[in-house]
């Protein structure tokens, strides 16, 4: 019996260039770029601009009610308040939203949202509160000791044409 050897042609020897061989390598380079390609720096969040303790009189507060871009503020026994950070409460369009921008005492003590307990005439003189009862002080101190446990004082709310509004507009 003879044996025949049959030779494989030279155009498929063992080359290492197949097509198959030519996607796995495409796919290698592909990844080698893509880990070693430059990453963009991370960009931090840009901090929000400094708050200043000032002296606010009730028409300077008013705008500071949520509304066009501008924080929420609000007042408590002269206090003014950043609650900014609890805008779907006190922002636009939340429960109390007729707070913002404005002397919220009454309305805290007292426990009522209606605009009657707010001062309608911003240039009169401040609410004196001395009509609320020892129930409804103590109540409005439990709102003032809970604003600033979470927020941060930026001002005090005085009346207009007070010595104290007269000297923060002289430094203005």
């Amino acid at each position: 019996m003879v044996e025949a050897t049959i030779e494989p042609p030279a155009a498929y020897a063992a080359s290492p260039v197949t097509p198959i061989n030519l996607v796995l390598l495409s796919v290698f380079v592909f990844i080698v770029y893509l880990r070693l390609k430059p990453k963009a720096p991370p960009t931090l969040p840009r901090a929000p601009p400094p708050t200043v303790f000032r002296t606010f009189t009730p028409p300077e507060l008013f705008p500071y009610n949520g509304q066009n871009g501008m924080p929420v503020y609000l007042s408590v026994r002269g206090r003014i308040f950043d609650v900014t950070s609890g805008r779907n409460f006190y922002g636009p369009g939340g429960p109390y939203a007729n707070f913002a921008g404005r002397d919220a005492s009454r309305g805290l003590a007292c426990g009522s949202f209606d605009d009657d307990m707010l001062t309608k005439d911003l240039d009169g003189p401040l609410d004196t509160l001395e009509d609320l009862d020892e129930e409804q002080m103590e109540a409005m101190h439990g709102w003032e000791s809970r604003f600033n446990e979470k927020y941060l004082v930026v001002g005090k709310l005085v009346a207009v044409g007070s010595p104290e509004a007269e000297a923060a507009k002289a430094q203005q």
